[in-house]
């Protein structure tokens, strides 16, 4: 299918990778880039309140930031991941979705800074990740939270961490989560063979060559790699795992990997949903919002799914 206009005007204005470039890419510069890329929108859907605090993480203090809905709580909380490879990004970018999500799903959304390689590879993310989930089921009342009910969500990097709290929650005897919100996630590796990475390879946003880098800057080595907290697909066993929502954009190369776990987790016996956005681009959930008519269904479909596994779909 075509690329959606409004992914293609993305695109236009997107500059083109060198081909000549050569040499290792600088990560203060990736980081740069990306932040002036993007731009805080002006109108923001509201919320009860949004603080920046932080949690005890395994280095240290974890900065959140925590979106609480209008009226009493305690509320349900989905635990979010922003993308970037896991070496860029950060809160600000997924603002906007943040909020769409907390109000239409009437939950606390908890958003982790968690650490960005290389000054922090694998498995520094990944534990923050899941402390961040720990917490909320340790002490959640602290911000308003009903301990009993969390989820977890991420795009991209963040669909990731997701996945592996999700993993870790189970493995660990951790809390038992409502739903995991997996949005374009990263679970395999750029050379395992799937179609989508040969077919929107470069000129749909996130290219496989920005893939390859992100796999030099977050792994420690080799070995990482057949680790299912770094992978997920790695892993030989996914039954047990919180029920699923999978959103996939077409034109994307992590679109095969996040089908291919949606089938994996509906064959473990996981309650799944897979959604594909056809003509849509990488990012569309967060950084890109106010840009892609897709990312509202997207939102919606994801606070639907929040309110059905929280059991408060009848409250609104």
């Amino acid at each position: 299918m075509p690329l959606d206009p409004e992914a293609q005007r993305i695109i236009d204005r997107t500059p083109a990778e060198d081909p000549n470039a050569s040499g290792p890419l600088d990560v203060a510069a990736m980081r740069e880039g990306f932040r002036q890329m993007w731009v805080m929108p002006d109108d923001l859907p509201e919320v009860g309140s949004v603080a920046d605090t932080t949690i005890p993480g395994p280095a240290g203090e974890l900065p959140v930031r925590v979106y609480t809905p209008k009226g009493p709580g305690p509320f349900p909380t989905l635990v979010w991941y922003h993308g970037g490879g896991w070496t860029i990004g950060g809160l600000d970018e997924n603002e906007y979705s943040c909020r769409a999500v907390c109000g239409a799903a009437d939950a606390i959304v908890l958003s982790v800074d968690y650490r960005l390689a290389p000054e922090n590879p694998f498995p520094a993310a990944a534990e923050d990740a899941y402390a961040a989930v720990a917490w909320v089921a340790e002490h959640g009342a602290e911000i308003g939270a009903d301990p009993s009910r969390i989820a977890v969500g991420g795009e991209s990097a963040g669909g990731n961490l997701a996945a592996v709290a999700a993993l870790k929650a189970r493995d660990l005897g951790g809390p038992e989560l409502a739903l995991q919100l997996l949005v374009s996630p990263v679970l395999g590796h750029p050379d395992d063979g799937r179609a989508s990475y040969a077919e929107f390879a470069d000129g749909y946003f996130l290219s496989k060559s920005s893939m390859d880098w992100f796999f030099t800057t977050y792994p420690t080595g080799p070995a990482d790699l057949d680790d299912p907290y770094l992978l997920p697909l790695r892993s030989g066993d996914l039954k047990g795992l919180a029920p699923a929502l999978v959103l996939e954009a077409e034109c994307d190369v992590l679109r095969d990997e996040g089908e291919e776990y949606a089938a994996r987790l509906k064959e473990a016996g996981v309650e799944t949903e897979l959604v594909r956005y056809d003509g849509i681009i990488h990012a569309f959930f967060g950084p890109l919002a106010t840009e892609l008519s897709a990312a509202k269904d997207a939102q919606a479909k994801a606070a639907a799914a929040l309110r059905a596994a929280f059991g408060t779909e009848g409250d609104r």
